[in-house]
């Protein structure tokens, strides 16, 4: 058996030299394409790099300076001013047509949606929470829940119960999460399902016990189990 290790490591060999042959001979043949990708990739890495530092930096600084009064606007509950500016400093509206590409435009989305929610005009609202997104899981909540109370007032109950689910298990904490699960158990007994509505008020008295939502919790497991 010895005597047959020499010929099997001459025949790996010889199958690994024919294999870098054939490599060898591809790129040979396939020089100038393969020259042409590589200079392909590297314009495109190069352009994208430029684009992030020369283009969207300065714009998004630029951008910042400017949402800073809608922003104090939001705090004071100045709602159009939000939207439409002072005359001196942009509003959401302007910063997204302004600055679309930018992180800030991104929040400008979520002024705008919030700002129009609060004045009546849900289906811009909601155009506007669903194009913002947020790393930032309270406040993604927040935007998720903002679209199901105008689904609510639009009385599409069946696209709001969906949201508030959403927002439900995306905020996973003490605080945020029975909110919307008891949103979502009210309008899921609006629309007559039952069990739906139950397991949402079981999970605030099983998992939140200590929330404000809790306090009452019989009354509204109750009720559902007297419908059922």
């Amino acid at each position: 058996m010895a005597k047959n290790k020499p010929e099997t490591t001459d025949t790996n060999v010889e199958a690994i030299e024919n294999a870098l042959t054939r490599t060898e001979q591809y790129i040979e043949n396939n020089q100038k394409s393969l020259t042409i990708i590589v200079l392909a990739i590297i314009v495109i890495v190069g352009s994208f790099i430029g684009y992030k530092r020369l283009y969207i930096a300065p714009m998004e600084k630029e951008a910042q300076s400017q949402i800073f009064m809608a922003e104090q606007y939001f705090e004071k509950d100045s709602f159009n001013l939000v939207l439409n500016g002072d005359g001196n400093y942009l509003g959401a509206l302007d910063i997204i047509d302004s600055y679309g590409p930018t992180k800030t435009a991104n929040l400008a989305h979520y002024y705008a949606g919030i700002s129009y929610r609060q004045i009546g005009q849900y289906e811009l609202a909601i155009t506007h929470l669903k194009k913002f997104s947020s790393s930032e899981k309270m406040v993604g909540a927040i935007a998720l829940g903002s679209i199901g109370d105008c689904y609510v007032q639009l009385d599409k109950l069946s696209d709001a119960v969906k949201y508030y689910a959403k927002a439900a298990d995306l905020a996973k904490n003490d605080f945020a999460t029975p909110i919307y699960l008891m949103k979502a158990a009210m309008v899921y007994e609006e629309l007559g399902k039952l069990n739906d509505a139950l397991n949402a008020y079981k999970q605030i008295k099983d998992n939140y016990p200590k929330s404000t939502e809790a306090r009452d919790i019989e009354k509204f497991i109750t009720r559902v189990e007297l419908k059922k």
